[in-house]
């Protein structure tokens, strides 16, 4: 099936689905999943008004010994699709990435097991050849700058942001000697990209670039003070540091979508409900490991943990919840775009439709790879739960 046939049969899905989707979600009458804490069993005990009553009696100090890992995607209605390309752009990406030599042998084993331009095949089902290839190039990136950054201070974070930020502007520049490395890479990954994108992706990946690693700076403030956020604060940090909207720009490589209709607050709301659902989903998956290495703090986990005087079981119900609450907003947000007419609304269509395919593809492949439960990810995901990890400091 060529790109025309599948955009055009994930939009008439959607379309198809749409009314009784949102039908169901205001109803209120799906029961949700809820956990017997005595024993981690799952039940259907529907909850109460749509809220979540969190047992704060065990306390914080005594962690269930296993996790709960909630399906919050559930009743998503868009499936799980793969680039055709994937096999052979992700060799030659990999092959790249491999050849800079930023990373030591036993870590780059690790970060191949990541799988990055998995990720990147699956958020871009549809997209052209040169394009997905890009796309492979940004995943590997954004895993390398949380690789580096997890471990720099503030200032350090911020040296590192002012240099990738001078190579995107400057792709033709030659790097000083001595830089550090991942620079580089986002020279040549910038100098390659814009050779096929469309000048509105290139302007709106520049700026969502920038406020992605202003977010990581800012990370690592909070991180150096071990300063936990509220839950409101922690989303306007989160939405930054998650990478979605540097993301979102290369669903529009080969569009040319107007400023006043990207930005029309419809699609915004689709954008900024999709960016949270991406960011439940990456904060449940990698909680474990994040709790393990003493590194929990920008998690939601922990976040309602501290504000709700909760277990881990209690805030992932709380996740589930609120994870409702964003699918109900996202689809209520899809049923009111307006119309432009042609060749805008076929444009918008394809960009809409890429939200929520990054969703599903952010989710599937938390599971596939090896970067949140090693080998055990297919394994979690049917089971729904795993064992909490010792600490390892």
């Amino acid at each position: 099936m060529d790109t025309n046939q599948n955009s055009f049969s994930m939009a008439t899905f959607i379309l198809n689905i749409l009314p009784a989707w949102i039908a169901h979600l205001v109803s209120g009458l799906g029961t949700q999943l809820a956990i017997d804490q005595s024993n981690m069993v799952a039940s259907d005990r529907p909850i109460v008004e749509g809220s979540v009553t969190v047992d704060a009696g065990d306390g914080c100090d005594k962690p269930p010994k296993k996790i709960f890992i909630p399906d919050i995607l559930a009743r998503w209605p868009i499936p799980r699709l793969l680039n055709q390309h994937y096999s052979k752009v992700s060799a030659e990406s990999s092959a790249w990435f491999a050849s800079f030599k930023s990373l030591s042998p036993k870590a780059q084993q690790a970060f191949d097991g990541y799988k990055c331009s998995l990720l990147a095949c699956l958020c871009y089902p549809n997209a052209l050849e040169e394009h997905v290839r890009s796309a492979c190039d940004l995943m590997s990136l954004f895993g390398l700058i949380d690789e580096y950054s997890d471990a720099l201070k503030e200032d350090e974070v911020r040296q590192q942001k002012d240099a990738i930020m001078d190579a995107l502007h400057h792709p033709y520049k030659p790097r000083p000697k001595g830089e550090w490395v991942g620079v580089e890479i986002v020279r040549q990954f910038w100098e390659r990209t814009i050779c096929n994108a469309s000048g509105q992706s290139q302007k709106r990946f520049i700026v969502a670039f920038d406020e992605f690693l202003e977010g990581i700076v800012q990370q690592a403030n909070d991180r150096s003070g071990h300063h936990v956020r509220d839950i409101q604060s922690y989303f306007d940090v989160r939405r930054k540091t998650v990478a979605a909207r540097p993301s979102y720009a290369f669903l529009e490589l080969g569009l040319d979508i107007p400023d006043e209709v990207i930005s029309h607050p419809t699609i915004e709301d689709m954008v900024v409900a999709s960016i949270d659902m991406i960011a439940l989903t990456n904060d449940i998956v990698s909680y474990n490991r994040e709790q393990a290495r003493g590194d929990d703090d920008h998690n939601i986990v922990t976040i309602v943990m501290h504000e709700l005087d909760t277990d881990v079981n209690g805030a992932m119900l709380w996740v589930m919840d609120r994870s409702t609450k964003i699918e109900k907003k996202y689809f209520e947000a899809m049923a009111a775009i307006p119309k432009w007419g042609e060749p805008i609304d076929s444009q918008v269509r394809e960009y809409c439709d890429g939200l929520g395919n990054c969703v599903r593809a952010n989710y599937e492949w938390s599971f596939e790879s090896e970067r949140y439960f090693g080998t055990d990810g297919l394994e979690v995901q049917r089971k729904r739960w795993m064992l909490l990890t010792p600490k390892d400091h």
